[in-house]
């Protein structure tokens, strides 16, 4: 389960990450709550997250394309001080007591703009540190990083804004930046595993264009990348779908949805340990876990009482996870080492284009014919999407098969 962290190079970078990961959940709780604070709309609050999100569709394909170029350390120490210096300055605005949302806008923006360009270099980077052996294992344990993360930074957060007000996570968020400094620079450089560069190959596969270009080559790639198009579009907002049932059917109001939420995070710790021991990332785990969260989706929706959704939100958030993380190693691990960095891209640009569709869609279906209705309908789409993925993927897979379905993905 946790055989990534028998080299000292991940255990260095996953310490640096608890880290940084813990500092930024904090600085989402405080920029949140700041602007709803300051404006008293959460109209306003939701453009900071816009802000922050859009970068990754402009700017992710030219990202991937120069993570693909250079090497990944330099670039990821800088863009790791432009991060500090950017949590910095959003401290001392807000500490300054001006009250001005401009800036925090701006600095929201512009950190969307550093994480859309070291991003692509992240993913690159990762699998330099572990190894094509090790990355299904290492992106598991990415997972619940990430995910114990966000619990100790929302929870320490909300004591501190609480107590001192939004600065004073800001602050911390710029601090923790310098531990992934820290562990770049400690790292053992001979211990890497060495991936191909685009700079190995010829010019014309350099550029964005022979990126896409190489993508629409991989049908098996892409109709893991549609798949989970669709399954975070309709099957992962939960966010909209458990306030939609707190505030309406459930009539649990906010100290529900608190309780909701709490619960999924529990559900996505479990569920990156149930993917950490898993020895390879299948694209059968794939459409099992699919399927699985799709129609617990529907059984959700029908969920007469509180604890009942939640007993039912615990599984979907650990098939979450899953699903997450097989999508992100099936990605690089069947596609070419000089093309990771523009593929990683093209995976971000798909999480971001899912969050931006569907949280509006399901939010709209929730307002027209409620809660259930979103829940059960979302999630009888996203079982239908399971189905045909797993038809082509069959096809695509099964020799004598795959050669003449290429063909035609290739044609069209």
């Amino acid at each position: 389960m946790f055989g990534a962290l028998r080299q000292y190079n991940y255990r260095l970078w996953a310490t640096a990450d608890l880290i940084s990961i813990t500092g930024t959940w904090m600085q989402v709780l405080g920029v949140n709550w700041y602007l709803l604070q300051t404006t008293g709309s959460a109209a306003k609050m939701g453009l900071g997250i816009l802000l922050q999100s859009l970068p990754v569709l402009l700017l992710g394909p030219y990202a991937g394309a120069l993570a693909d170029r250079i090497r990944p350390r330099p670039l990821l120490v800088v863009s790791q001080l432009v991060h500090a210096g950017l949590g910095a300055a959003l401290a001392v605005v807000v500490l300054a007591g001006s009250h001005a949302i401009w800036p925090v806008y701006l600095i929201s923006f512009l950190g969307g703009v550093v994480s859309a360009i070291d991003g692509p270099a992240l993913g690159r980077f990762g699998s330099m540190v572990v190894g094509p052996e090790s990355l299904g294992n290492a992106l598991a344990l990415g997972s619940l990083i990430n995910s114990t993360g966000r619990i100790v930074g929302m929870s320490i957060g909300g004591v501190l804004v609480a107590a001192a007000g939004a600065g004073p996570l800001f602050a911390a968020n710029a601090v923790s930046f310098l531990a992934v400094v820290a562990a770049l620079l400690l790292m053992r450089p001979r211990e890497w595993h060495r991936l191909a560069g685009s700079s190995d190959a010829p010019a014309t596969e350099r550029g964005v264009r022979a990126g896409f270009a190489y993508l629409l080559r991989q049908p098996v790639v892409l109709v893991t990348l549609a798949l989970s198009r669709v399954l975070g579009m309709l099957g992962r907002n939960y966010q909209v779908t458990m306030a939609a049932m707190s505030a309406g059917p459930l009539h649990a109001g906010g100290a529900g949805y608190g309780l909701l939420s709490t619960v999924f995070a529990v559900g996505t710790v479990l569920g990156a340990l149930v993917a950490a021991q898993r020895p390879r990332l299948s694209h059968r785990l794939l459409l099992g876990a699919g399927a699985l969260a799709s129609a617990l989706q529907v059984v959700s929706g029908l969920a007469p009482s509180l604890m009942t959704f939640a007993a039912v939100l615990l599984p979907i958030a650990s098939a979450a996870v899953v699903i997450d993380t097989t999508v992100a190693a099936r990605v690089q691990l069947d596609t070419r080492e000089d093309m990771r960095g523009r593929v990683v891209a093209a995976m971000g640009s798909v999480g971001s284009l899912s969050g931006m569709a569907g949280a509006p869609l399901l939010g709209w279906v929730s307002e027209s014919m409620g809660p259930r209705t979103a829940l059960v309908l979302a999630g009888a789409a996203c079982l239908v999407a399971c189905a045909v993925a797993g038809a082509l993927l069959v096809r695509l897979t099964t020799p004598g098969r795959a050669v003449k379905t290429a063909s035609a993905f290739s044609a069209a």
